[in-house]
């Protein structure tokens, strides 16, 4: 069973177009266009049964082609949570607990208890990656719900590292971390996949973000970003794959959200595609680091 999506998780409003159709390892994935904000966002999409159960028994061994961690996984984490690191040190954080969500075997929780000497906890609904995690030491839970029952503080940061396009509400999502979880001078570090340079278009990415879009859902959220970089790392240094960045809590959250559409998405990828492309045909052995993308 499929559930169709109506509502915009953005903005709200129930007029939307296809934006693309596609087949990714056999499953088809139909993504459409907000017709108001500009959103792109996958319908329909998996019923919140089927999502607890696929990311508990398939995500990993369709997209990593394993259920176990393997080392080829382990050294992107490796390098993303560096690349992650080196983001956010010019930033002089004070942490000294950290959350990390989807933190799969804990590299980036790790990493960042070595440079901040933090508390961490992660969220990781894969129960093989979730007890690799916790056999490395690492507070490790399965679900949010499972977090709030056992942790009763806030977190200085909150890390979400390619897993806000998996949330089927992300506005509603993000509030519930900025009241509950997030410390009020805390900060909140994303990373997504670019929709206009990634190939994002899967079962479990439920919403794809452009750097426009990522601001609103943001901004509705009640977050003010203060560094936001687009690149390719750790996969390209040519190609901007993803969108990271960091936000805060604003300190007021009077006044109204101004919605401001995003415009000519689709031909935005056409051309960022386009771009990818033709670097791909004239600098093959270039484009690309060894592992892939």
């Amino acid at each position: 069973m499929t559930e169709v999506v109506h509502a915009c998780p953005l903005c709200g409003m129930d007029r939307n177009t296809l934006f693309d159709q596609c087949k990714f390892r056999g499953q088809m994935v139909i993504n459409r266009m907000c017709l108001n904000c500009g959103l792109v966002f996958q319908s329909p999409r998996m019923t919140e049964d089927e999502s607890a159960a696929f990311y508990a028994q398939e995500y990993r061994l369709l997209n990593e082609g394993s259920a176990e961690p393997t080392s080829r996984n382990l050294a992107i984490q490796r390098r993303r949570a560096e690349s992650l690191y080196e983001f956010t040190k010019s930033s002089n954080l004070l942490i000294k607990h950290h959350l990390d969500i989807g933190c799969s075997i804990g590299v980036l929780l790790q990493r960042f208890q070595q440079a901040y000497h933090c508390q961490s906890a992660g969220i990781e609904p894969g129960e093989l990656h979730r007890n690799a995690a916790r056999k490395a030491g690492l507070s490790v839970y399965a679900s949010l719900d499972e977090l709030e029952q056992g942790e009763t503080g806030r977190f200085e940061l909150i890390s979400m590292a390619h897993v806000l396009e998996h949330m089927p509400d992300p506005v509603k999502y993000l509030i519930h971390m900025r009241d509950t979880l997030l410390d009020p001078a805390g900060s909140l570090l994303l990373e997504v996949p670019n929709l206009y340079a990634h190939d994002s278009f899967e079962p479990a990415h439920l919403v794809s973000y452009s750097t426009h879009t990522v601001q609103q859902v943001l901004e509705k959220a009640g977050f003010e970003i203060v560094r936001l970089e687009k690149h390719g790392r750790p996969h390209s240094a040519w190609l901007p794959l993803y969108i990271t960045l960091l936000a805060i809590p604003k300190s007021s959250l009077h006044g109204t959200f101004h919605l401001r559409p995003e415009r000519w998405a689709k031909r935005k990828r056409q051309a960022g595609f386009f771009r990818r492309h033709l670097l791909e045909r004239l600098f093959s052995g270039w484009v690309w680091n060894t592992d892939g993308n």
